[in-house]
């Protein structure tokens, strides 16, 4: 269960905590990050006119808020003062992914159900930084509040994930009754797959030396994704007037929230891998500009 949990962390914690006051430290330090960069994010949802995500981030960050008075009001119970952030000594492991910071800044497909999807990642780090503490802690003390973190954060995870999930049927919903105005019948992956193969050949054509080359090898490699992966899922039958851009971003985004449902091992390991392809595929073509 250990290995699962530090899998998370992109990597280990720098060193063990030592007490109380240097745990309450870290810890709040950790929840006023996050506090901030959910706060960061719906200005800059409410900058770029997206209301709805706004809302969501500014929730997240009021969850956060209250999670930093609990740490406070815990550190004072315990250690008889509020937590003393010149006790933080290292840099905890990274939490709240930049990547994903970015990725909400830029993308076009951004919804609340994906938002709280990385927000549940977050705090599934979180759960997992508390429980690497807790399990190599040399103190009783340490050890037993590392733990009672380690419970908070799987409760942050828990209400998020409710909350995910009516986000996401909230977007079903919200598909099925728009979907009579949409021509056509929805597309598979396959399809968009060689939609967007022969978008990159166009590319590749107006262009040269490296560029040229990674778009005909992603050209190619769509081709093969598009037999591989042919109807594993269903999008909008219009994403296939869309762009290069839109349609790898779709593609990414609908294998990672098929892989995030399946059951059976084999269709999992499918859908991951062509995930983690249709990802990099995407920074590729983000970093064109």
């Amino acid at each position: 269960m250990l290995l699962s949990r530090t899998l998370l962390l992109k990597s280990e914690p720098a060193g063990n905590l030592h007490s109380l006051n240097e745990m309450f430290a870290l810890a709040n330090a950790m929840e006023q990050e996050a506090a901030d960069r959910y706060t960061e994010l719906a200005e800059e949802m409410q900058r770029q006119g997206r209301g709805e995500l706004a809302q969501v981030f500014t929730e997240l960050a009021v969850a956060e808020r209250e999670h930093v008075d609990s740490v406070v009001k815990w550190s004072h119970a315990r250690t008889g003062h509020a937590p003393d952030a010149s006790l933080v000594r290292w840099q905890a492991p990274e939490t709240f992914d930049a990547d994903a910071v970015a990725e909400i800044e830029r993308s076009r497909l951004m919804t609340p159900y994906r938002a709280l999807s990385i927000a549940v990642r977050n705090e599934e780090r979180a759960f997992a930084f508390w429980s690497y503490l807790a399990a190599y802690s040399d103190k009783a003390d340490v050890r037993t509040a590392s733990e009672a973190m380690a419970r908070e954060e799987l409760g942050h995870v828990a209400t998020l994930r409710k909350q995910r999930r009516r986000a996401y049927h909230r977007e079903i919903d919200a598909k099925r009754a728009s979907s009579t105005m949409m021509p056509g019948e929805p597309v598979v992956a396959g399809q968009l797959e060689l939609r967007l193969a022969e978008l990159l050949g166009e590319m590749a054509s107006r262009r040269q030396g490296p560029q040229a080359d990674r778009m005909r090898e992603l050209a190619r490699e769509a081709a093969a994704m598009a037999t591989d992966g042919a109807d594993v899922i269903r999008l909008p039958a219009a994403l296939a007037q869309a762009d290069a851009p839109v349609i790898a971003e779709a593609l990414a985004d609908g294998y990672l929230d098929q892989a995030e449902r399946a059951v059976e091992p084999g269709q999992l390991d499918l859908l991951q891998r062509l995930a983690g392809q249709a990802i990099a595929r995407l920074a590729w073509l983000r970093s064109l500009g």
